[in-house]
């Protein structure tokens, strides 16, 4: 099986072939300011590369910024009206209430508290007003919205009242993006919420990012089908990934994360990927990186749904050089590195011109950065070094010396030795890491529902069934689904033998025909 992967980041494209367990083509150009240009030009070197192989592909995977750039940019969104069915309950603290109030501007659009939900034992709340429903569905489409987010009090529980609200929506906004609560987030109102309510907002971007990265295939002869990268290190078809863009937001440093076992065959270690404008750090655990288990924020916007625990630094091979201060970053050229550092005919001193002469790498024209002073590159390197060594160390949750895989564009930064770090492993293909992982992700399903009254092991078997209708719905061979993850914690506070249970399953992308 031969399968494209892509990843863009903030300075480079990088795109590869993989074919089984090995790396037959990688290229990596310049990201472009639209972004969907640099990926017409990886590919199109993919394929000068490839030649009449190109042909053999089955499919291709791309890791995008599209969707984190959106929010962080304020740019590209759509307005959502917001339905929360919890009424008496949840009224003090209304939908959009702690957003930054330039990105509530920009997304917020009609607000509507409901009365419905269920108890935490999964008793109704109140009977849903579904009368106030369709009230709020005439006034969704007087103003003309087309994104709707739809949260209920312990939806994660019941799902009852958000799929009956989506169903009343529909029959009066026929033509309107839905996104439902219990699909996106885990227990927590508010921050179940806000993934609703941005993921509602991105829905209309994901369709005409993934059109464009069709096109994108298809202008380079390419006709397999598209998989998207998801936050946990998988992928999803990109019908899946139009309906959860916020699967999508941190699928950039995961990539790494993923490609950096593949090609070390490490499964446990920690993996620094550093690229022209930041340094990502995570740990891998049986291969897949370690999940934040507390909130994260997204724009401003406190969310509860997974996503890697990484500690990102501004610190890349464009950050630029304040020789005064003897400080490197956060500020970086960017993908403006090949026309404004030193060593490339440019002006700016960056980390790649300190590197370059230090003789830490071999790049551009040396004679450019052979004027700069010694003891000034010295200090420069040692900063580098403390600020990877600090990043390193806050990662590390063992007091055991662990190895350490270096890859991304700049990983000619990372430090031959560091403290309480067995080896700093270096592989072939580290340059274009994030790509491999796109290459080589699997399709997965995931459920995090709370049960109640129906024991423990036919709690497990109900959530390990959903998740698999969920991985094949994603684009999943179902013959080779597995379960990687179960999660069985009891909730000794509620009736019923409650208890929350998360099961994920992975499998291999289904064959294309």
């Amino acid at each position: 099986m031969r399968r494209i992967g892509i990843d863009v980041g903030g300075t480079n494209t990088d795109a590869v072939i993989v074919e089984e367990d090995r790396v037959v083509h990688a290229v990596k150009t310049a990201t472009t300011e639209d972004v969907t240009g640099g990926i017409v030009n990886a590919l199109a070197d993919l394929v000068r590369a490839a030649g009449e192989t190109v042909a053999d592909i089955d499919s291709a995977m791309i890791g995008t910024t599209h969707f984190t750039n959106a929010v962080v940019q304020r740019n590209g969104l759509t307005r959502v009206a917001a339905i929360r069915i919890g009424l008496p309950a949840g009224k003090s603290l209304p939908p959009f209430i702690d957003w930054p109030e330039d990105l509530s501007g920009v997304v917020r659009g009609e607000v509507f508290l409901v009365e419905g939900g269920h108890e935490y034992d999964g008793r109704p709340l109140v009977p849903l007003d579904t009368a106030a429903l369709r009230e709020a569905a005439a006034r969704i489409r007087d103003a003309g919205i087309k994104a709707v987010g739809i949260t209920s009090v312990f939806s994660p529980l019941t799902a009852e009242c958000e799929t009956v609200a989506a169903d009343i929506v529909r029959s009066i906004c026929p033509d309107v993006d839905i996104t439902l609560s219990h699909q996106l987030g885990r227990i927590g109102l508010l921050e179940r919420e806000n993934a609703t309510l941005l993921n509602a907002c991105l829905v209309e971007l994901a369709r005409k990012t993934t059109d464009s990265f069709n096109a994108a295939l298809l202008a380079s002869r390419i006709d397999v089908p598209l998989f998207l990268t998801q936050n946990d290190g998988t992928i999803v078809s990109a019908a899946t990934a139009e309906a959860f863009p916020v699967y999508s937001f941190a699928s950039g440093p995961t990539n790494s994360m993923r490609g950096a076992a593949f090609l070390s065959q490490l499964e446990d270690a920690l993996v620094i990927d550093v690229g022209g404008t930041t340094t990502d750090i995570g740990c891998l655990k049986a291969g897949f990186p370690r999940e934040a288990n507390n909130v994260v924020e997204i724009g401003g916007v406190r969310t509860l749904f997974r996503m890697p625990d990484l500690l990102s630094l501004g610190l890349g091979g464009g950050s630029l050089v304040d020789t005064e201060s003897m400080t490197v970053g956060p500020a970086s050229v960017g993908y403006r590195i090949v026309d404004e550092a030193l060593v490339f005919g440019g002006e700016k001193i960056t980390a790649t011109d300190v590197a370059v002469a230090r003789g830490l790498v071999e790049l551009g024209d040396p004679d450019r950065v052979a004027r700069l002073d010694g003891a000034t590159v010295e200090r420069c390197i040692a900063a580098i070094e403390a600020t990877i060594a600090e990043g390193v160390d806050r990662m590390k949750t063992d007091a055991a010396d662990v190895p350490l895989i270096a890859v991304g564009g700049a990983a000619f930064l990372v430090p031959r030795r560091l403290p309480g770090i067995s080896e700093v492993v270096h592989v072939e293909h580290e340059a274009v890491a994030n790509a491999v992982g796109a290459a080589i992700a699997q399709v997965s399903g995931e459920v995090d529902r709370v049960f109640s009254g129906v024991g423990r092991d036919k709690a497990i078997e109900e959530a390990t069934e959903h998740a698999r209708r969920r991985a094949v719905e994603a684009g999943a061979d179902e013959a080779s689904l597995s379960v990687v993850e179960i999660e069985d914690l009891p909730l000794a506070y509620l009736p019923g033998d409650s208890r929350r249970v998360r099961v994920r399953v992975v499998g291999s992308a289904a064959p294309h025909t």
